[in-house]
């Protein structure tokens, strides 16, 4: 078997495992709704990080841009198959995805940002963070870096105007809250 065989192989692996892990950690399955969408677009609803994708997708497609970008830098250094670099993203992807279901992080969501209601994510939204990840990563790999900023840019922006939340704004208040913003956040 080649190296890009056995590393896309491990990929599908590291998925797999880790939606195993989820359950094992008590994640439900699917929206405990027990309705499928592809998308949940009222943010402050119970369908929210339940479904195949909601507003919080598109933080996950940069996640593969910056992914793409971190082990381009690294087989520079180290040089590496592009299918060894998605496997180093997607472990890394789904040790966030572990780690945010976490009783540590979903209790820190709920004290430092918006989302007070914050159960964690079903364990079909975990996987599909993962492959919006992979699905990043692969643009990034294909378009120019120009268009690649842009487009994340494009996402921080909009998703940032329309549901007062984005990558950015997630990971300031997970890391250092600030009050004017949180009140922001919340439209007050």
């Amino acid at each position: 078997m080649s190296l890009k065989a056995r590393a896309a192989l491990a990929t599908l692996c590291v998925i797999a495992v880790t939606a195993l892990v989820l359950y094992a950690m008590g994640r439900v399955p699917i929206c405990s709704c027990g309705t499928i969408k592809f998308w949940e677009g009222d943010v402050n609803g119970p369908g929210n990080s339940q479904q195949i994708s909601d507003w919080y997708t598109f933080s996950h497609i940069i996640h593969g841009f910056l992914f793409f970008a971190a082990t381009w830098w690294l087989a520079k250094r180290w040089p590496m198959d592009f299918s060894v670099r998605l496997l180093i993203a997607t472990l890394v992807e789904a040790g966030w995805e572990i780690l945010e279901n976490s009783p540590i992080i979903i209790d820190r969501y709920r004290e430092a940002t918006i989302a007070q209601g914050y159960n964690g994510d079903s364990v079909l939204n975990s996987v599909c963070d993962i492959v919006s990840m992979v699905l990043g990563f692969w643009l990034a790999a294909r378009l120019p870096v120009w268009v690649t900023v842009v487009l994340a840019l494009a996402m921080e922006l909009i998703v940032g105007a329309l549901i007062r939340d984005n990558l950015t704004l997630n990971v300031l208040m997970l890391l250092w809250p600030i009050e004017a913003v949180k009140s922001w956040q919340s439209g007050a």
